[in-house]
């Protein structure tokens, strides 16, 4: 018995078409963008009302009203018109003096400053506030009087500031008759007007004043019985736009910005071309596991643990000196206090002549040009690092101290720490051995070359008076390693065969291997974590001190 066949429901004769229904349903996306945008319409237009309405009663019966408010949006919207509100009117044909160029000299002068309320201080009629901009701060003083048209609700107005909050500040530099404590600048700013750009949340995760202090400071705190708050680090990279705002941190910023351009400078006067390489990669620059894996239009791909392969293939294109300052990747799953997944490489490959010495004379020249030049030129930020992050200067030679690997292992032996000769220095041993050169040649900078062959990448050159060992070193400072550097194998065959011994499948370098085919001279180069630098220069005790948004094991924001 066959079955019947299904009769299909009745369409309704209202039923629209699937190309009405789009355009219906456009329809509602539109009307629906619209009502979005008059509830935030509607909403900014209570919030402005709300603020006057709680700012009328200052403002009533106070001649001098026009001296301080709140900022309000139409005013900062790029509108030339100085009609547009009291602020606007207020600033209108002054310039702008960052705090940091408020000294003695200018005692006297009327000032327009911008900045943030670091804090304040309220007595009867009077209020201090310390500005900060960029590390620098400076003491503001608001006295009711009718001769600075300060008033009552202009005082009642200020004591409701919150702290982070950025306002415009007009006044005049004057010198005070006792030296300020607590601020960069020794001038006071007595306040004629005053205008709030932007509130800040009146509560927030940490101040930048605790933020800022000192394991010092914070013991002497707790011996006196105040509440000294400790901020931790993960409490400060959650929130790291506010930890950014120390001294310390602004300065750390500053003075890596400071190292690049040395680094950069000193290179490019010594003929070196600054390149750019990819960061997606068909295989592993490096072999082993720490390596970031993704598709790539269908393809697998990695993330580059470095420039190596792409500054090699750059010597082969006879760019003859080569660096690069850029993003290194790293899948290391490590918690220590020196690793990230993601750091700032300063890399160098250039031409061999003769030996690979000639490397490691650069490295010297470099770093210790770049040494000195911190020391000389960041005085500011070394000061300001130093104040939050006690630290000894860095102490280098004038010709950096180089050691076999073989003399390092008989130091470390003699001192009864006993080294695999043919394996690498753990970090227990690199510690060690920065002590024990420190009490010898009295400098914490120095490098370790011919390491052994099985500890090092498949790229690197042996020594040819004895294969289990490497024309390779690494640099120290205060008994860690920031730097790695070799000479590299030229010849495609060998180093096909140094690939396969890494576990490495060749046919995903195949591009890189062939570039040695078409006749490569010897080479060799570098790279240092721009971090890790800065890190042990400064005396950190933290890598993630010296990165502005660390990436970690744990962490991918903010």
């Amino acid at each position: 018995m066959s079955q019947e066949p299904q009769i299909p429901p009745e369409v309704p004769e209202e039923k629209i078409s699937k190309k009405a229904a789009k355009k219906e349903a456009a329809k509602l996306e539109k009307l629906r963008r619209r009502q979005e945008q008059e509830k935030l319409r509607s909403r900014q237009e209570q919030e402005e009302a709300t603020r006057k309405t709680a700012s009328k009663s200052l403002e009533e019966d106070d001649e001098f009203s026009s001296n301080y408010g709140d900022v309000t949006l139409n005013e900062l919207q790029s509108t030339e018109d100085p009609k547009a509100g009291i602020w606007r009117e207020a600033v209108e044909g002054k310039r702008w003096t960052e705090v940091s160029k408020l000294v003695e000299e200018i005692a006297g002068s009327e000032v327009l400053i911008r900045g943030r309320v670091h804090t304040y201080r309220v007595q009867p009629s009077i209020v201090f506030v310390i500005l900060r901009k960029s590390g620098s701060t400076v003491q503001c003083v608001a006295k009711q009087s009718e001769e600075t048209n300060v008033s009552v609700n202009m005082i009642k107005y200020l004591e409701k500031l919150s702290c982070e909050s950025i306002v415009d500040v007009i006044g005049v530099v004057v010198l005070p008759k006792d030296p300020v404590k607590g601020t960069t600048q020794q001038v006071e700013i007595q306040v004629r007007k005053l205008y709030c750009v932007n509130k800040a949340l009146t509560r927030l995760p940490f101040n930048v004043e605790a933020a800022a202090r000192s394991e010092v400071d914070i013991k002497k705190y707790l011996q006196t019985g105040r509440r000294a708050v400790r901020v931790n680090q993960d409490t400060r990279l959650n929130h790291r736009v506010i930890d950014l705002r120390t001294p310390a941190n602004q300065a750390i910023v500053a003075l890596k910005s400071q190292l690049v351009n040395f680094f950069s400078e000193n290179l490019l006067s010594k003929d070196f071309v600054n390149i750019f390489t990819p960061k997606l990669l068909a295989g592993s620059s490096e072999g082993g596991s720490a390596v970031f894996r993704l598709e790539y239009q269908g393809q697998p791909a990695c993330l580059a643990q470095s420039p190596q392969l792409h500054k090699q293939m750059a010597i082969c294109g006879d760019l003859r000196r080569v660096f690069e300052i850029g993003p290194v990747f790293r899948a290391e799953k490590s918690f220590s206090h020196r690793h990230l997944c993601e750091f700032v490489g300063l890399d160098v490959e250039m031409e061999i002549d003769k030996h690979y010495s000639e490397i490691m004379d650069l490295v010297d020249e470099l770093f210790v040009a770049i040494f000195t030049s911190l020391n000389s030129k960041c005085k500011k930020e070394l000061e300001a690092i130093g104040k939050q992050y006690p630290f000894e200067p860095l102490k280098f030679l004038e010709k950096t101290l180089r050691l076999t690997f073989e003399e390092g292992v008989q130091m470390l032996k003699e001192a009864g720490v006993e080294i695999d000769p043919l394996g690498d220095l753990n970090t227990e041993s690199e510690r060690k051995l920065g002590q024990l050169v420190l009490e010898k040649y009295n400098t914490e900078f120095y490098i370790l070359h011919r390491f052994p062959t099985a500890v090092r990448p498949f790229y690197t050159m042996t020594c040819v008076d004895n294969p289990l060992y490497s024309n390779s070193f690494d640099v120290f400072i205060r008994g860690e390693e920031i730097i790695s550097g070799a000479q590299r194998i030229h010849t495609p065959e060998l180093l096909e065969q140094r690939a396969r011994e890494h576990g490495i499948d060749v046919k995903t370098i195949s591009t890189y291997i062939d570039s040695f085919r078409y006749g490569a001279p010897p080479h060799g180069g570098f790279g240092a974590g721009l971090e890790r630098v800065v890190m042990l220069f400064c005396g950190l005790n933290n890598i993630r001190k010296t990165s502005l948004f660390p990436r970690d094991p744990q962490r991918l924001a903010p």
